[in-house]
């Protein structure tokens, strides 16, 4: 499978906001997201892809995987890395960490729910460790969640 990854573009918007919202559907039962899809679409359109430091990565030209990474002056946030459901496990999420490993200096943090298994062992496996557990009341989903960073040489 070949994956090639790029900056997200504002033609992105609908695919990319797709992905978010079938990824959280199917994978995040225990935390739905309080927005709704038009809500989310519109921030993917109006907030999420003008901002920035969004990847996008491209299978057979289609949208098949979203990063989004930040910095707020002290600290490098990966902020969502989501992969179109039918892709889990090929090594698209792996490139798309490899990408922002790569891209953002350290420290480099990021939130996963706690119940999120998958996830975490994912990010575990890539060098994260857990810094804090928080009991859900600093998330919209009021969802208990883990302070990730990466610590890996």
């Amino acid at each position: 499978m070949s994956i090639h990854l790029r900056p997200a573009h504002s033609a992105d918007a609908d695919a990319v906001a797709h992905i978010l919202i079938t990824a959280r559907a199917l994978f995040l039962p225990f935390a739905p997201s309080p927005h709704s899809a038009a809500d989310i679409r519109q921030w993917v359109a109006h907030t999420l892809l003008p901002g920035g430091g969004v990847t996008v990565a491209l299978q057979d030209g289609r949208v098949a995987g979203v990063l989004a990474l930040s910095f707020d002056g002290a600290c490098h946030w990966l902020d969502q890395l989501y992969l179109a459901p039918q892709l889990l496990g090929q090594g698209v999420g792996r490139q798309l960490l490899q990408h922002a490993l790569a891209q953002c200096g350290r420290p480099l943090r990021l939130y996963c729910f706690a119940q999120n298994s998958r996830a975490r062992a994912f990010y575990e496996r890539h060098g994260f460790v857990p810094l804090a557990f928080g009991d859900g009341s600093g998330n919209e989903e009021k969802c208990p969640d883990v302070l990730y960073e990466y610590r890996a040489a």
